[in-house]
């Protein structure tokens, strides 16, 4: 038998509002394309007097009609899905897969070594069982600025870390949560 847990959804499917007024516009823009049509299509100009131009700005329009009715598909109805990320957990803790992350940089110029680290910190930080992850970080330049900064991060790590799940710290990037304008966050509400 099914417990509670297992019949609850992992995600749900919102519509979108404000679609009425997108089809509105949507019908306005149509009917436009197909005033532009018709006008080229009663205008065809006699053999020698601009008929390639007339051909190529035909082709455009044409081009740009097909395009505009093909997007129309994702947003005649669109709609947003919203995950449940603790569902999950909850559901599938013991069986989730083990996850291998690579980060990848090769100039320490191009990629700042801060960035860098910040971006491996808030890997993890995700929240997914530590024994099932893993980071690796490819340094294709060989930089000793980023050893050495990855080397201080692993420090920084032990103490970050355990900060994030203790009190639920969102976002998890340490350059995220430092540069936020407040200038001080409120550690009070710990996780339980």
């Amino acid at each position: 038998m099914e417990t509670t847990t297992e019949r609850r959804r992992l995600f749900a499917t919102e519509k979108v509002g404000g679609r009425a007024v997108y089809r509105v516009q949507a019908a306005t823009v149509a009917a436009g394309i197909l005033l532009v049509l018709y006008y080229r299509a009663t205008r065809v100009p006699a053999a020698g007097e601009g008929r390639a131009a007339w051909l190529g700005m035909a082709a455009a329009e044409l081009w740009f009609a097909a395009y505009w009715v093909i997007t129309q598909s994702v947003r005649w109805c669109p709609v947003r899905r919203r995950t449940f990320k603790n569902r999950l957990a909850e559901r599938y803790e013991e069986n989730l897969p083990g996850v291998d992350i690579y980060v990848c940089t090769a100039d320490p110029y191009a990629e700042p070594p801060s960035l860098v680290i910040s971006t491996i910190l808030s890997v993890m930080a995700y929240n997914y069982p530590s024994e099932k992850i893993s980071v690796y970080l490819s340094d294709d330049g060989g930089s000793i600025l980023t050893f050495y900064g990855l080397w201080e991060a692993s420090m920084f790590a032990k103490k970050w870390l355990p900060f994030c799940r203790r009190y639920n710290i969102e976002p998890r990037s340490p350059a995220a949560y430092f540069s936020e304008s407040e200038g001080h966050h409120n550690l009070t509400c710990m996780k339980k």
